[in-house]
């Protein structure tokens, strides 16, 4: 166990949390290139990455606004860029796409199932808003569901087959983990696989330790040793689930997609700061952080000179 090193998964700025509810989200290209290289020299091998409407903060998957976003980080750090295909659940699946269709990133996020995704309990703490669509979006949860049905899945994977992007394949609940197994015995997906179970959202798996270990061991079951076990912890779950993963042989994933705290009620100021924690934890446990190059390695990445960040 001394000579593994976890790979830190960061992911800056997300589609889950609104620009009122703290100051410190990046919403502009330039805030979110800088908090990705800030993330990357903290530590984090992988940075996760979405963009926003600079004017009003909402997701979107316009590759224009990626665009300055990937070739500015790219530019400044060796990091390894991933493209989610999640985007809002207002977006087709060729509208969340694009992004990954255009650019052909090393990675790209893959949710492994359709689900109720409940933010509206957020209104319990947050009552002011910027944007007249921040109110709606929260409370629209209740009645909405994040689409990705077998067919969607099946769709993104065939798109990248092509294009040698590999997947961030966040599971949300043990019965991802079986459609995942379902894709790998078609042959629409092979191994490694970068496994990301997340839990505490509303609509997945709880974050109790049962929960962690259950999702480790069905896993471990389906996958064997053809799998990297990453997760991310929701809210102020984000450090005790990641340190589960640390002294478990697993990977994390942090940032101010998945929480936007750094400590009991006070707010990150930024994803590198939440970096710099979970670092310290992995160092207390005697262990090392993984550099971009070596998570390419472990991965099995196509490199950073093949994608199509410099060439549009």
């Amino acid at each position: 166990m001394a000579n593994r090193k976890v790979i830190i998964t960061c992911a800056v700025t997300g589609a889950i949390h609104t620009p009122s509810m703290t100051p410190h989200l990046p919403i502009t290209q330039q805030q979110i290139a800088d908090a990705a290289v800030e993330a990357a020299e903290a530590g984090a091998a992988i940075v996760h990455l979405h963009a926003r409407n600079p004017e009003t903060g909402m997701p979107d998957q316009t590759p224009a606004l990626f665009e300055p976003i990937l070739q500015s980080v790219h530019a400044r750090s060796d990091c390894v860029l991933n493209i989610t295909t999640g985007g809002s659940p207002f977006m087709t699946v060729e509208e969340r796409l694009r992004p990954v269709s255009v650019f052909k990133p090393e990675v790209a996020s893959l949710n492994m199932g359709s689900m109720n995704f409940g933010l509206y309990p957020m209104l319990n703490r947050f009552k002011e808003f910027q944007h007249a669509w921040e109110r709606p979006y929260l409370e629209g949860s209740k009645d909405r569901i994040f689409k990705n049905t077998f067919a969607d899945i099946e769709h993104i994977l065939e798109t990248c087959a092509g294009q040698g992007t590999r997947f961030e394949i966040e599971c949300y609940d043990i019965g991802h983990l079986y459609t995942l197994a379902h894709f790998a015995d078609r042959g629409l997906i092979k191994p490694p696989f970068f496994i990301q179970s997340v839990f505490g959202l509303l609509g997945g798996i709880g974050a109790h330790p049962e929960d962690v270990v259950h999702m480790k061991r069905t896993a471990d079951r389906l996958f064997g040793t053809d799998f990297h076990w990453s997760v991310l912890g929701a809210g102020r779950n984000q450090m005790p689930i990641a340190a589960m993963s640390v002294v478990m042989g697993g990977n994390v994933r942090v940032g101010l997609e998945d929480s936007i705290w750094i400590a009991a009620g006070k707010l990150a100021e930024s994803s590198a700061q939440q970096v710099t924690k979970v670092r310290q934890i992995i160092e207390a446990a005697g262990l090392e952080i993984a550099t971009a190059d070596e998570a390419r390695s472990t991965l099995a990445l196509k490199g950073r000179d093949k994608v199509n960040f410099e060439s549009r």
